[in-house]
């Protein structure tokens, strides 16, 4: 919890400082709120270490994805990967940046972080708008013991077009046929039920101000907004919790292949103590802008080679070593690294 305070503490130290160095050089990108807060703390450290600045909207991934694709921006951020036929259309370029989970937060008077179980089939129910009280007996019988009040769930959504709903989404189109059929998958969709909050900030906002809600974002949100998080029935049948290792166990079975731009899903992992809705973010540059490409790639390599601790310090996965080598090979065909 400390850490991500401090990363909010920095973000306004490194807004300051950009108001008083003008002439400094500036990196712009938008997109994912996702990884805001890693990106955040990279961007400060990565500011004393080279005097250059990072201005990072944190709009979604949809605002990302149309900001590149109109060229306002020097790179585009994305929790959901692009197809490789969007790409090309759009003339784009594609690697990962760093990979999370995302979490169902509730706000149900007297249950904490990590009490609460749920499985594919409660979490797709409650969405759909079927499941309507935290008393219902789906949700009694994974919770034996636990009392629940008749109270009607308040269901939150991202109201934005969101890559954070792109991969929760996508997890659900995965496990709940019936979501597959009603609803899909992607970064805006025809909600059931529910209210909208714009980004990841809004969407805990609702859910700490809306009582006996449910919710999902980032771990760092939750845990920066103080937000009880679920255990969640995984692939292999274990309930785990969101941390560092179940992320890491997700990504563990991951084969981001660059002939592809390095699209991959990570929901419903197959391994024992996998997190099932894990997901990488990615980062979006314009193939013809080599110049502002061959900067944004250099702040992150940098983060590559310097950041993965202050990563592990905000529950985010650094890429595995042989991925970086990966995308360095990947920059270097296309004549940016």
């Amino acid at each position: 919890m400390k850490n991500i305070v401090r990363v909010i503490l920095t973000i306004a130290v490194v807004l300051s400082f950009s108001a008083v160095a003008g002439a400094a050089e500036t990196l712009n990108g938008a997109g994912a709120s996702f990884p805001y807060p890693v990106y955040s703390a990279w961007a400060f450290d990565y500011n004393k270490v080279t005097g250059v600045r990072l201005n990072y909207q944190s709009i979604g991934s949809g605002g990302g994805i149309k900001q590149i694709s109109a060229r306002t921006v020097d790179f585009g951020a994305s929790d959901a990967p692009l197809a490789p036929t969007q790409l090309n259309k759009d003339n784009l370029l594609q690697f990962p940046a760093v990979i999370g989970g995302v979490v169902p937060v509730v706000n149900i008077p007297g249950v904490k972080a990590g009490v609460l179980k749920l499985d594919s089939e409660a979490v797709c129910k409650i969405y759909l708008g079927e499941t309507k009280h935290w008393d219902d007996k789906k949700i009694k019988s994974l919770n034996p013991g636990m009392k629940f009040t008749h109270d009607e769930i308040t269901v939150v959504h991202r109201s934005d077009g969101s890559g954070t709903t792109a991969i929760f989404t996508n997890y659900l189109s995965s496990v709940c046929p019936e979501w597959k059929s009603k609803v899909g998958a992607g970064t805006s969709v025809n909600w059931p039920v529910g209210i909208g909050g714009k980004g990841n900030e809004g969407v805990a906002n609702y859910t700490k101000r809306a009582a006996s809600s449910i919710g999902y974002v980032e771990l760092a949100y939750a845990e920066q907004n103080k937000l009880a998080y679920a255990l969640l029935k995984n692939h292999a049948g274990t309930f785990v919790q969101p941390s560092f290792k179940s992320f890491e166990d997700a990504a563990a079975t991951a084969s981001f292949d660059p002939k592809k731009d390095f699209a991959l899903w990570l929901v419903d992992a197959p391994g024992k103590d996998a997190w099932p809705i894990s997901g990488a973010t990615f980062i979006l540059l314009a193939k013809e802008k080599k110049g502002s490409n061959m900067k944004v790639v250099k702040f992150y390599d940098w983060a590559f080679k310097n950041g993965d601790n202050k990563a592990r310090e905000l529950i985010y996965v650094p890429l595995p070593q042989s991925l970086k080598e990966k995308i360095r090979a990947y920059w270097k065909a296309a004549g940016i690294y």
